[in-house]
């Protein structure tokens, strides 16, 4: 069986491009590039609470940095650097091998070094800490939504959780949407382009990992105002209208924006192409209220995913 340092040199250690020093000493090196701020994240994934125990690994791998490279969008910042901490129930080779397959696919996608981590024998589990570059004073917070600004979110959410509903049989999806929202939940893909398209545009920024509501529901916290959402699409209330609005795990962005730039946010979605759906507004006071399309309220039992509920 493979030693620890073994198996980090064969399915771990890789080529660097933007890094002084990489894996193999007792800490990495790197350098930002001058004018810029680093954007730090880290992220868990539990086997159970996160991913199913018989993932895809090569999935698995792909999501387990995809879900951190979410955190640099949500902030406008270009991810650059990560560090991987695994625990694994055993040294299996061929499920290292995909899982190491599909987390390179995603840092090469992106262009980001992996420059270090740790490997222990235990319950499977996974931690990154990523490492971004924003220019300085142009991070995207949660704290700058004003009364006024309009609420917009990329994609389709609800896509990840319709998936998971299907396979723990609460729903069930049939073609192409269930092909679809398999691909949501098992290979999100970050909104790195749209995040830094938005520095200087959006006002506020948060990305959808806990359910759309609750992610709000921190810019509105932070922000210290209110919102009222009233999505022109919203599913009949069905599960589907719990997962658009309460699932969770589709790693869409939702920011804000003033009128005024309106046209703006239109054009962005045309170039990137990809939906950026306005579907409420910022107002003053506290609270997060939302309307049907007819305009009635809609009671929201379930606002998003708590680890510890």
């Amino acid at each position: 069986m493979p030693s620890e340092f073994a198996l980090i040199d064969r399915y771990f250690r890789r080529a660097t491009r933007h890094t002084v020093q990489g894996v193999g000493d007792d800490g990495a090196i790197v350098r930002p590039t001058p004018g810029c701020e680093l954007v730090v994240s880290t992220d868990m994934l539990v086997a159970g609470a996160h991913f199913l125990p018989d993932a895809d690994p090569e999935d698995l791998g792909w999501k387990t940095l995809a879900v951190n490279v979410s955190d640099m969008a949500a902030m406008g910042a270009q991810p650059r650097w990560a560090l991987l901490a695994a625990a694994l129930p055993e040294a299996d080779e061929a499920w290292i091998e995909r899982f190491a397959r599909g987390f390179f696919a995603c840092a090469d996608t992106f262009g980001i070094d992996i420059i270090g981590g740790d490997t222990t024998k235990g319950p499977r589990n996974f931690c990154v800490t990523i490492f971004g570059e924003v220019p300085t004073g142009a991070a995207l917070l949660r704290s700058g939504a004003q009364a006024g600004d309009e609420i917009w979110v990329s994609g389709h959410p609800g896509r990840a959780a319709l998936g998971l509903a299907h396979l723990q049989g609460r729903a069930v999806l049939s073609e192409p949407a269930l092909t679809d929202c398999l691909a949501a939940l098992h290979r999100p893909e970050p909104r790195v382009a749209l995040g830094l398209a938005l520095r200087g545009l959006a006002t506020a920024a948060i990305d959808v990992s806990d359910g759309l509501l609750a992610d709000l529901g921190h810019i509105l916290e932070a922000s210290g105002v209110a919102a009222t959402l009233q999505p022109a699409a919203l599913p009949a209330p069905t599960i589907d209208r719990e997962c658009y609005l309460s699932g969770g795990d589709d790693y869409e962005l939702v920011f804000t924006a003033p009128p005024a730039r309106h046209a703006e946010v239109e054009a962005l979605a045309a170039s990137l192409a990809l939906p950026l759906n306005c579907i409420g507004r910022i107002e003053t006071g506290a609270g997060l209220r939302v309307l049907d399309p007819a305009g009635q309220p809609i009671d929201i039992a379930r606002r998003g995913y708590d680890h510890f509920s």
